[in-house]
Order: structure tokens, then C-alpha cells, then sequence
């Protein structure tokens, strides 16, 4: 099973390239302050609002974090991003460049200690995302992501950010309740997780399903600078205030399995 070392900051929905300086400038303060105080650190999807890796070239936006990845991967903090809807064309400069340990979800491993299923949660709503999983088939199919290669990269970058402008712009309309709802089913049918992480919707939460496990969901640092820590005790969500300490908006202690009498 991949681990994740304890304490794992996770974070989601950033979104450079749309996002506003004062975001990026404060998601490089935040990175930058990581070392000494994390042992990982797990992006759940759409670090960017656009990615994808030419064959010499990249999207320019959001350098400087690739820096400061780079920087924390030296530093000896493990990083792991698992793709979004926006930035699901990762590759060779992800992986081999900055060093991130670039995945395809869902991811199933121990976040400090918790065994935790991780999953953007784009197409997974049964009725609302029915046409957009459609769109999502043709978007990952290996022979249109080739096919994308052969366009100018200022044109294919713009072309991928005018027509992602509508599922980034707010919140889930729903106020975040069709993924709580499909976390707190399927931490029911699989007693065995201790944790369920989603992003895409913007909303942070962390809360506790009626057989124990729990959901948790960073939010949008689009909306507020919100992020999630998770040790072997607790898991807490936290706002960025200038320190890794952060402000502490929501905490969760650990139920074990006996503590729920559960064999």
C-alpha cells in the first residue's frame, strides 16, 4: 500500500493561470513554510486551470510553484498529485522535472495512517454529470491528447481556457451536497476506509459518516485559502493566515475500529 507520511497537508483547486496574484502569492508563502513542519503533501486536482506538456514546451502560468514543488521534493517532503478536470494531461515534466508523484484517481492508500480513498470527484454525480462524462471520454482518449500536441501551444492554451471558464467559476451549485452525499454512501458500503477525500466542488468540509469514517474536502483556494492536515490523531481543516499553522476552522478526532466495536 503507498504511504503518505504523517503530518500530510492536502490541498485542491487552486487553479493557476485564472487565479488572482494575491492566491498564487499565497500559495507559494504556504508551500514555502511546509518544510520541517510537513512529511507530505497531496494535491487533489486542479493545481492549474490548464495543463498540458508539449514536447519542449509548457503552460507558463504557475512556474513559480513548479519551483517551489521542486523545492519541497529537495527538501525531502513527499509530494503526490492526483489529476483534476483541468489539469488531468500531466506527464514527464510533473513526474521527472519537479518530482511529483503524478496520479490518476482514484487513489487508495494511507494518509498518515488512515486508510483513505482520494478522488477529485468530477463526473461522479449520476444525473448532473451525465454529458460531461461523455465529454470526459473524448478529452482523455490517448489519441485526442496527441492529436492536442499538434496545436500551436498559445492557441491550444487558450482554446482549453475559454472553454473550462464555466467549471471553474463557482461553487457546485448544489452547495457541495451531491458529492457528500455519494462520500457518505460510499463510506458506508466500504467500512473498511477510514477516509474519503473529494475536491471539484470548492466547498471545504470534514465531517464524520454515521458508521465512523470520514469525509473530508480542502475547498478552492479561488474562494478562500482553506487546506486540510491530517496526523495519525486527527484530521483538521485549517485557512492559511501566513503560517503552516494556519487558523483552525474544523477538527476531527481519530475513531478506531474498536473504539466503534467493530471486529
Amino acid at each position: 500500500m503507498a504511504v503518505l507520511r504523517s503530518p500530510c497537508y492536502l490541498i485542491s483547486d487552486t487553479h493557476l493561470g485564472v487565479a488572482s496574484p494575491d492566491v498564487e502569492r499565497a500559495m507559494l508563502g504556504f508551500l514555502r513554510s511546509l518544510p520541517g513542519r510537513a512529511e507530505s503533501l497531496l494535491i487533489n486536482g486542479d493545481l492549474f486551470d490548464f495543463w498540458y506538456e508539449w514536447k519542449t514546451v509548457i503552460p507558463r502560468s504557475g512556474f513559480r510553484v513548479l519551483a517551489a514543488l521542486a523545492d519541497l521534493r529537495d527538501a525531502g517532503v513527499e509530494v503526490m498529485m492526483v489529476a483534476g478536470n483541468h489539469d488531468c494531461w500531466g506527464g514527464d515534466v510533473l513526474r521527472n522535472d519537479v518530482g511529483i508523484d503524478y496520479r490518476f484517481g482514484p487513489w487508495t492508500g494511507s494518509v498518515a495512517g488512515w486508510h483513505t480513498r482520494v478522488e477529485h470527484g468530477d463526473g461522479l454525480r449520476q444525473h448532473e454529470d451525465r454529458r460531461y462524462r461523455m465529454l470526459r471520454r473524448v478529452l482523455r482518449n490517448p489519441l485526442a491528447i496527441r492529436a492536442f500536441r499538434w496545436l500551436p501551444a498559445d492557441f491550444g492554451s487558450s482554446l482549453a481556457s475559454n472553454s473550462s471558464h464555466a467549471s471553474r467559476s463557482y461553487r457546485a451549485r448544489d452547495g457541495g451536497a451531491g458529492l457528500r452525499q455519494l462520500a457518505m454512501e460510499a463510506l458506508q458500503r466500504s467500512p473498511e476506509l477510514d477516509m474519503l477525500v473529494y475536491g471539484h466542488s470548492h466547498v471545504p468540509s470534514v465531517e464524520r459518516a454515521p458508521g465512523g469514517g470520514v469525509y473530508a474536502n480542502a475547498g478552492s483556494w479561488l474562494d478562500e485559502p482553506t487546506y486540510l492536515v491530517v496526523t495519525d490523531e486527527r484530521v483538521e481543516l485549517r485557512r492559511w493566515s501566513g503560517s503552516a499553522e494556519g487558523d483552525r476552522l474544523h477538527t476531527l478526532d481519530r475513531r478506531t475500529k474498536e473504539s466503534l466495536g467493530q471486529s
